[in-house]
């Protein structure tokens, strides 16, 4: 064990000689200006002594002055410093054993950014000297070098915030339509986006953004993380970028890449986008990363939470607390069975919500926040405590519901306050259309709501976040163009990414000007598409996926700070027609509650014995058991009653519909279905409901099938057909 020696300061003073520290309190954690000075708390359990240093200006290899903070309280250090201001940048030195065998990793040599810190004063600059042991030896090695000219610093800011009349839109869940973006990637190469607000918060906001999230027909815009992010070393090294973000630096601070205005004001720029996106009717979910942070494996670098308390905040092996527990991949896991690293995170969320006003989160690798000691308990402390906190249980929770440790996969296991992205949904959905056999059974599961996850906990349809592509693999383009990924751009020898992709070339590979190939992509996309809209649950559109988006086959973009992730606003015909499709396809959900049931739908009769939901065989009959494992059988329908939702409105009306037929034909040829005649009521006719329309065969003279007729769907094709009455 080393313990580094205390450096015996005198009472600090800044360049006028005035600078002192008084007191202060120990909450709230982080650094609080008041109007006369700034209050600075930081939590500690195992240190001795505790000193905060405070720069000039960004460009200073040294810190201007240094001070004790001499008061502690509990595990909390703390003191007041009259006459500090908004923009001051600061940093930590924190003394203690340097013990690695025994979990204690402190080293007053390393400055270290405030676990709380609400900005970004100065980014981190890359150098031996950040780390805690000297590079090219162990950990167990003790580094004197001084980090303090390349590491982050904080920045004090000024919370005040002008937010006038702004509301959250509070869209309910069975309405919502989440849009997963990356502020960069959609903002940076929009042609009418304003050139200085690209890539930014206020291009987010900006008008011709807004335009087209709204006429698109989305609810809520889900933006991949913005808390503040390490670029890592060896990324850098590679010309390459940590662009998606999962790599936290700051659970509090802004990501100040983003910020239009510079670091500091990194937050009053999101601010100004929040509002904006509100009174669009917009939401805004974050993506957040609470299960580790960027300061990796025992290995890593020191900056913030090592150095301050590197025992406490992270999840040690039980057999030797030199070495990290990792059930997230990355070489840490924060330790949320410790009562201060959970009030962190609560804190942060509790920050974000009513500072920023953001309406919900996503929470990557959630399953980690159950692991109070090592298994998954999903009646952890952090559940309950979102339950019962009357802030947080108010906005909309996302559970992405695994993770990379044993027992770490839970979907369908989340409390019932939680939604959960839907893997199962996920794999299923691309199996099928991609012709894979035996996956018609789950897929009709998954596309009335999961019931088999989520009704017997008491959860709702909607408690299923339905998508088919996310940020993390291929998009909905390259889902129908590339069977194999294509990841050589990141240096990783195409090792890297998730397979097996459940993918189709459509009978070439990549990009091809066959118009046969051209086609069949075109209509698996508009099926696939069609698919995850009229499922029932809250559908998940990755952003990008609207235009056509391409990234050559790459399903691991996160290294790609270029036009690989940039959205590709300038269409050609084929892409616009499928724009319009989605727009179309959204604008049809919204019309029709059928799709968008908060109960599950049942094939039992109602009352007066009627069925308001049951399986179509295309000869012309209910499906059975025995249907559902016939390999022959490609095509199958779902009809809804519209007059049998037995569910009312927000204003207690009954909630009807048209009468509808949605058909699913993965085969390579045409289906002939035989349309419900008393099944459905006794309709007068059919007819191909747009904009599901094109997958029909032009029907009789006069756009209408007779009463148990037949229509004709062609390959690779979802259609819907809507019942007409007398």
């Amino acid at each position: 064990m080393q313990t580094a020696p205390s450096r015996a300061l005198a009472p600090a003073t800044s360049v006028d000689g005035h600078l002192r520290t008084v007191p202060g309190r120990p909450y709230p954690l982080g650094a609080t200006w008041d109007g006369v000075g700034v209050n600075f708390a930081l939590y500690s359990a195992h240190a001795e002594a505790v000193e905060l240093v405070l720069f000039e200006s960004a460009d200073d290899p040294a810190p201007a002055a240094s001070l004790w903070l001499r008061e502690r309280t509990g595990p909390v250090w703390h003191g007041f410093v009259p006459g500090l201001r908004p923009g001051q940048l600061y940093g930590y030195r924190v003394h203690g054993p340097y013990d690695p065998e025994r979990g204690h990793r402190f080293n007053p040599n390393k400055v270290l950014l405030d676990p709380y810190a609400r900005a970004i004063g100065r980014p981190l600059r890359w150098d031996d000297s950040l780390f805690g042991y000297v590079i090219g030896e162990d950990d167990l090695s003790f580094s004197h070098a001084d980090s303090a000219p390349f590491a982050p610093l904080g920045a004090v800011i000024e919370s005040g915030f002008e937010w006038g009349a702004d509301r959250p839109p509070k869209v309910p869940w069975e309405d919502t339509v989440i849009y997963e973006t990356h502020v960069k990637g959609l903002t940076m190469t929009h042609p009418d986006v304003p050139e200085a607000l690209r890539g930014t918060y206020l291009g987010v906001s900006s008008e011709p953004v807004v335009e087209h999230l709204k006429a698109l027909g989305v609810t809520t815009v889900q933006l991949l993380p913005v808390h503040a992010k390490l670029q890592d070393r060896h990324l850098v090294e590679r010309g390459l970028a940590n662009y998606w973000g999962y790599n936290t630096l700051s659970f509090f601070a802004a990501e100040p890449e983003y910020a239009a205005s510079g670091p500091v004001v990194a937050a009053r720029d999101f601010k100004m986008m929040v509002r904006a996106l509100h009174e669009a009717g917009l939401e805004v979910v974050i993506d957040v990363v609470y299960n580790h942070t960027c300061e990796g494996s025992e290995q890593g670098p020191t900056l913030s939470w090592r150095g301050v308390d590197n025992l406490a905040y992270y999840k040690t092996s039980p057999d030797d607390t030199r070495y990290y527990m990792d059930y997230t991949g990355t070489g840490n896991t924060l330790d949320a069975g410790n009562p201060h690293v959970l009030q962190q995170v609560m804190d942060s969320l509790r920050y974000w919500t009513t500072e920023m006003h953001v309406d919900g989160f996503r929470f990557d690798l959630a399953s980690v926040l159950a692991r109070e000691l090592y298994d998954v308990n999903m009646l952890a402390s952090f559940f309950q405590i979102i339950q019962q906190d009357p802030v947080l249980n108010q906005v909309k929770l996302i559970a992405e519901p695994w993770d990379v440790g044993p027992g770490g996969y839970q979907v369908g296991s989340f409390p019932w306050q939680w939604t959960e992205w839907n893997g199962r949904y996920r794999d299923v959905a691309r199996q099928f259309w991609a012709g894979d056999p035996g996956h018609r059974g789950e897929l009709a599961t998954r596309f009335t709501g999961s019931s088999d996850l989520y009704e017997r906990s008491g959860r709702r349809p909607f408690a299923s976040i339905n998508f088919v592509t996310a940020h993390d693999g291929f998009t909905l383009e390259d889902l129908v163009s590339y069977e194999r990924k294509h990841n050589e751009a990141n240096g990783e020898d195409n090792r890297d990414g998730h397979e097996p992709n459940h993918s189709t070339n459509s009978g070439i590979e990549g990009p091809t000007d066959d118009p046969d190939v051209l086609a069949r992509r075109e209509r698996l996309k508009r099926a696939i598409a069609g698919t995850l809209i009229l499922s029932q649950g809250v559908p998940m559109l990755l952003g990008g996926d609207e235009l056509s988006k391409t990234q050559g086959g790459n399903n691991n973009a996160y290294a790609q700070d270029n036009e690989v992730n940039y959205y590709d606003w300038d269409l050609d015909a084929r892409e616009a027609e499928f724009l319009d499709f989605v727009r179309d396809a959204l604008a049809f959900r919204e019309a029709h509650p059928l799709f968008r049931r908060r109960e599950f739908l049942t094939s039992e009769p109602d009352a007066e014995g009627v069925k308001g939901a049951f399986w179509w065989h295309p000869a012309g009959h209910e499906m059975t058991g025995d249907d559902w494992g016939d390999e022959d059988l490609h095509g199958f329908g779902l009809l809804l009653r519209g007059d049998r939702i037995d569910e009312v409105d927000a204003r207690g009306r009954p909630r009807t519909d048209d009468t509808l037929l949605v058909v699913f034909n993965r085969g390579g040829g045409a289906v002939d279905v035989a349309l419900p005649t008393a099944e459905a009521g006794d309709p007068a006719g059919w007819v191909a409901a747009a904009p599901f329309d094109e997958a029909v065969t032009a029907p009789p003279e006069g756009g209408r099938f007779a009463p148990g007729g037949v229509a004709t769907v062609g390959p690779n094709a979802l259609a819907v057909l809507r019942a007409v009455e007398a």
